[in-house]
């Protein structure tokens, strides 16, 4: 069993890490999809900040990945340009443009929030764990207030 130090993370926790980072880096694209996607400048400008957040989190993150001597990842995966492609099709499909962006937007919270949660399990008492607490509060307001901005367009 390996120690974890500061200068040295375990290879679970460095795999972790490199998981929530292309999480990170998936959400951001997402976001950035949907500011392009809608024409409410409100919400465009809440996806961008969110998109900013992500990358935030993203390069937060991928500072203790060379601990350990490994690189972080700096690249969305494959299912994520799958998702994307999918909310592309479903926004120009659908007839509430705005509604369907932010239910998609919702959905994707609903999985970085799964991601983190799974990980912040296995990591207490890890070095990077305050920070992983930190990155999933402002995930769960982020999710709160994309949910709240769904509801209203439902209903108005």
């Amino acid at each position: 069993m390996s120690v974890e130090t500061k200068q040295k993370l375990s290879a679970n926790a460095v795999s972790q890490l490199q998981e929530l980072i292309q999480i990170n880096i998936d959400s951001r694209d997402g976001f950035r999809q949907a500011a392009q996607a809608i024409d409410d400048l409100t919400l465009q400008s809440a996806f961008e900040l969110l998109a900013d957040n992500r990358q935030d989190q993203s390069d937060e993150l991928a500072r203790f990945v060379p601990w350990s001597g490994k690189l972080p990842r700096r690249a969305g995966s494959y299912s994520a340009a799958m998702y994307q492609s999918w909310m592309s099709i479903r926004e120009m499909l659908s007839s509430d443009d705005r509604y369907a962006i932010l239910c998609e937007a919702e959905r994707g919270e609903d999985s970085i929030k799964a991601a983190y949660e799974d990980v912040l399990r296995c990591t207490a008492g890890c070095v990077v764990h305050d920070v992983l607490v930190s990155h999933y509060d402002a995930i769960n307001s982020a999710h709160d207030r994309i949910r709240d901005l769904r509801d209203e367009c439902k209903c108005g």
